[in-house]
């Protein structure tokens, strides 16, 4: 099995900061999207700056071993919160102990930041993350050609997929950024959370969402989406590459072809689109176009099977129709395509280790985003090129539009931030209170019967249940903050028992008002099924309610007559304030829905898209 370069192999290539010569990198700030961002004038100099960082990219390529430039090709996970951290993770995973090591193995391309959740734990709060990026990029430039990293990161906005929490500024999700129904309110979500990635050294964002969410059963984007409608999604998607081109952070359009009409999870599954090639150009499609017209910086391949544009069965990541002939060659995209994660089962279901990153580059794709068993994914593109299966010209073409991404970026020159800035920046007053504005216009009041909402004054009594401890609980707070009203909380969890069914409702013939929150209660589950049986013991009581739906706007099929139905398509904080100013009357609800809530059995139609009342 081949291995990174040792240190001796790699020591002619050290010119100097990164291994770039002065007489390289004295203009390399260059007029690129994230600089010029208006008009036909923007294109121009965009396009001017673009060919200038490929000529200067493809100068440095000729100084680069074979090893840094497979190197280059990779975005990695590391584990820790700092640069010499000591985890057990970065044993496991890569055989060295700390994340400068890895960078220092690898010479990776790039590095993906994870919190808790999956494991990596690399972002507590922004002093330490900006103090991690600068660690990573120190130790990127001891290694190798010294070639700054792109410092990645999925923070979408909304609930759904996000990584940075307080005291980042939480940002509305794409479906009620599309309930909002602003173009400007979307542009400046997106500054924001460049501006905040950016002051932390991050500078490459897996977003925005291109997804036209066509399919209520969709399992894994949802909200992630801007809605059902191609024009709205396009409109949308644009502003947000704008915006975060403000924000000073690389912006990446996902996931081509489009993941918007699947009832399966790439990530557990691999899925199958069988819009025709008409059906493509007209739903999937224009928000892609869109995002490469605003000189989107990146985009992601979906792993999804599309038999219109490949017959082949492989998913679109693997496939050369997809990402080389429709991206790159017929819609003309010159920017970087990179993978979705290949520890997908959508990927690595289909395509062991050794193979998937082969495949994927031989497809068109230009990094390979945490590729499993990195050793053997090394390994394996390093022979590929080495026997000629790959040949090093589709190597060198690859590795020239990440560097030239990385020069138009300005990384060369300025890899590192201001760490106290980071402090100032994140979490600003003027983030937050532009957040709290922006959400307030996305809550979309779909049922009111009899007029339940707004609630007339007096002393109240509420019982706020349903999904999720945090979000009951925030809801809770919000009610008890008013004059005269009190809130009791019993949480249900997320698939209800019998006995707590029974205790809701029971609890809910003591008080004036319930106010339930529901995740998914539409969802053909049993957490989908068990939630609607407790909206509906609610109902039962006689006591009014309100259901509050914090994530995918379609819950109402299962409890159609639900007398006051919310869809704040988040469960943040912002949202479920929002919410409760909605149902006390402070906010007339602006929101209108983004796509059609079909009945229960999909043979009609109970809400149209554009839906929304107002007091």
């Amino acid at each position: 099995m081949q291995q990174p370069a040792t240190p001796s192999r790699r020591q002619a290539l050290a010119t100097g900061l990164f291994g770039v010569t002065a007489a390289l990198t004295a203009s390399a700030a260059l007029s690129s999207p994230a600089n010029a961002d208006t008009g036909a004038a923007a294109g121009s100099a965009a396009g001017s700056g673009t060919d200038r960082a490929r000529a200067r990219a493809r100068a440095l390529v000729r100084r680069m071993s074979l090893e840094d430039k497979v190197g280059q090709l990779f975005v990695v996970e590391v584990y820790g919160q700092a640069a010499d951290t000591v985890s057990a993770g970065n044993r496991t995973l890569y055989g060295v102990d700390t994340p400068a090591e890895v960078i220092a193995k690898y010479r990776p391309g790039g590095v993906i930041y994870f919190d808790a959740r999956r494991g990596p734990d690399n972002v507590r709060d922004p002093l330490q993350t900006a103090r991690l990026s600068n660690g990573l990029q120190r130790a990127a430039g001891r290694a190798g050609a010294r070639v700054p990293l792109l410092v990645s990161i999925d923070q979408e906005g909304g609930s759904v997929v996000y990584r940075l929490t307080d005291p980042a500024t939480l940002l509305p999700g794409n479906m009620a950024l599309a309930a909002g129904r602003s173009t400007a309110d979307t542009r400046r979500s997106a500054e924001i959370i460049g501006l905040e990635l950016a002051a932390m050294g991050v500078n490459q964002n897996y977003a925005p969402v291109a997804d036209v969410n066509v399919n209520p059963e969709n399992p894994v984007i949802g909200v992630r989406s801007f809605g059902s409608d191609p024009a709205l999604c396009a409109s949308l998607v644009d502003a947000s590459v704008s915006g975060y081109h403000r924000g000073r952070v690389a912006s990446a359009a996902k996931h081509f072809p489009g993941h918007g009409d699947t009832d399966t999870d790439s990530h557990t599954g691999l899925p199958r689109i069988d819009h025709t090639r008409e059906e493509l150009e007209s739903i999937d499609l224009p928000p892609f176009r869109a995002a490469i017209a605003r000189g989107v910086d990146t985009i992601m391949t979906a792993h999804i099977v599309v038999p219109a544009l490949d017959p082949s069965g492989v998913p679109a990541t693997m496939s050369r129709p997809i990402v080389t002939g429709l991206l790159r060659e017929e819609l003309g995209f010159e920017g970087l395509i990179v993978t979705d994660a290949l520890d997908m089962q959508g990927a690595s279901g289909q395509f062991p280790p050794d193979v998937a990153p082969v495949q994927a580059l031989r497809a068109g794709c230009d990094q390979l985003v945490l590729a499993p068993k990195l050793d053997t994914a090394y390994g394996a593109v390093l022979e590929a090129v080495r026997s000629g299966e790959i040949p090093v010209s589709r190597l060198d073409a690859s590795v020239e539009r990440i560097l030239a991404h990385k020069l138009r970026r300005d990384l060369f020159r300025h890899p590192y931030v201001d760490e106290q800035r980071a402090v100032r920046t994140v979490g600003a007053e003027r983030h937050r209170t532009d957040a709290q504005a922006i959400t307030d216009r996305t809550v979309t009041l779909v049922r009111n019967e009899g007029s339940l909402l707004p609630l007339s004054s007096g002393a109240r009594s509420v019982l706020v249940t349903g999904w999720g401890v945090g979000t009951t609980r925030s809801l809770a707070d919000a009610v008890a903050e008013r004059p005269g009203q009190s809130a009791t909380v019993l949480e249900t969890g997320a698939i209800p028992s019998a006995g707590r069914i029974t205790e809701a409702a029971d609890a809910a013939a003591g008080h004036g008002l319930v106010i339930v929150s529901v995740n998914a209660a539409a969802a053909g589950s049993e957490k989908g099924a068990a939630q609607a049986r407790l909206v509906r013991a609610l109902m039962d009581t006689g006591t009014p309610v309100v259901a509050v739906a914090v994530r995918n706007p379609y819950d109402i099929r299962r409890f159609p007559g639900v007398p006051a139905y919310l869809a704040t398509y988040s469960y943040g904080a912002p949202s479920l304030r929002a919410a409760v100013r909605t149902v006390y009357g402070d906010l007339s609800p602006a929101g209108r829905l983004p796509v059609a809530v079909p009945d229960l059995d999909s043979t009609g139609t109970l809400y149209p898209f554009g839906h929304g009342l107002a007091y």
